[in-house]
């Protein structure tokens, strides 16, 4: 039996992300794997009570990272820790990277402020695999023209999700060993190619 996995979806809104997510369960399923599914800021009753103040209320930088990291902690506690413990595999629509990415490069909260916090709260937990969705930026907008209900990220200003994509990258060439990047402005056809290829030898 393959040992549980933690893996997560990442990328700047727009991305793609939730819809290969869907696509990359399914494919872990026809292998047979036990696999629960799960989404931050969320994935806890208390946690997606959070996840609605988180995404309408206006608050200052440094009161949304606590919040996020309050609703990770719950998460961590409630779901992810005693699913992996009982082999299930774990795949998270986001997880700390979006921390790093949206309150410290969006924002601008002091990355030292999020380690410290990441290291409170997680300890030496970290996803096993995280598939980071990069596009550039002018076509992730493109996707999300139109949407008449934007949550308060995504009415965000371009240049906010420029600071956004660069945050994760730099993450990424921090942590090369679990980031795999997927050039997200590709079609459906070779993302989904490229995923099951990671899919069938993870």
């Amino acid at each position: 039996m393959t040992q549980a996995k933690f893996i997560t979806f990442e990328g700047v809104d727009g991305a793609g992300k939730s819809t290969h997510m869907a696509w990359f369960t399914g494919a872990l399923r026809q292998r047979g794997i036990d696999l629960l599914l799960t989404r931050e800021p969320g994935g806890t009753p208390l946690g997606e009570k959070l996840r609605e103040i988180l995404l309408h209320e206006q608050m200052h930088a440094e009161t949304e990272a606590m919040l996020m990291f309050a609703a990770r902690c719950e998460h961590l506690e409630q779901v992810i820790r005693p699913a992996l413990q009982s082999g299930k595999w774990v795949i998270s629509d986001r997880f700390s990277d979006a921390s790093f990415a949206y309150q410290g490069g969006g924002r601008g909260v002091g990355i030292p402020k999020l380690e410290q916090l990441e290291q409170w709260v997680q300890g030496g937990l970290q996803p096993d695999l995280t598939l980071l969705f990069d596009i550039p930026i002018e076509i992730a907008r493109q996707r999300l023209a139109g949407n008449v209900s934007l949550d308060r990220f995504e009415q965000e200003q371009g240049a906010f999700f420029q600071r956004v994509r660069q945050a994760y990258l730099d993450r990424a060439a921090k942590m090369p060993h679990r980031f795999i990047i997927i050039h997200a402005e590709k079609s459906l056809q070779e993302v989904e190619k490229e995923l099951s290829h990671i899919a069938s030898t993870i």
